[in-house]
């Protein structure tokens, strides 16, 4: 099995979804994982990853502005994509949202902090479809 890069990028200083991208992260352990803050997020950070993960607690965070400005301008097409949410569906949304332009794959549902003991299966099914 190759090697997966997987960026996981969370908003800054929000403990439930650093949490989330911490055990994420945890479960993909035959994968090189690197876990990002959206502050300190740059483009080339994402350039590289096989398939990528991508969550926060709440619609439209502040330290996301550069992430949104990347993804519209950005061709992502056959990599594989999971948006995850300690939030609201309306959060899962907006990740969606943000997401379509790239091209990326949305695969499979978000992932909500609520299921926690089914992400070992959903992030497989993320990183598989590449």
């Amino acid at each position: 099995m190759n090697v997966k890069k997987n960026v996981l990028i969370v908003t800054d200083g929000v403990e439930p979804t650093v949490k989330m991208a911490e055990a994420l992260a945890a479960v993909l352990k035959g994968s090189k994982v690197t876990v990002k803050d959206a502050a300190s997020f740059e483009g080339n950070d994402l350039l590289p990853a096989d398939a990528f993960f991508i969550g926060c607690e709440v619609p439209k965070p502040p330290s996301f502005g550069y992430i949104e400005e990347l993804l519209q301008h950005i061709n992502l097409a056959g990599r594989s994509c999971g948006v995850f949410t300690p939030g609201s569906k309306q959060t899962a949304q907006y990740l969606e949202r943000i997401i379509m332009d790239s091209g990326a794959a949305l695969n499979p549902a978000p992932f909500f902090a609520a299921g926690q003991k089914d992400l070992n299966s959903w992030a497989e099914k993320v990183i598989a479809n590449n």
